[in-house]
């Protein structure tokens, strides 16, 4: 994961710990969640967006003589 090996990460999470303390690890956690599951709901949109305009036929040009 990211060029990161398992002493690393426990590195990581031990400073995070530190950092935060232990009551709010819980708190962060759902925090991030929550960002996370947004930034899919976006994309989601985003592609879906995207597919209905490169599904629909191309507009009919009107021609002038």
């Amino acid at each position: 994961m990211f060029g990161l090996g398992g002493q690393e990460l426990v590195l990581i999470l031990l400073i995070i710990l530190l950092l935060f303390g232990a009551k709010k690890l819980p708190e962060l956690a759902r925090g991030l969640g929550r960002g996370m599951k947004e930034f899919k709901k976006a994309q989601t949109e985003i592609e879906e967006e995207f597919n209905k305009v490169v599904e629909e036929p191309p507009a009919k040009e009107k021609t002038t003589t």
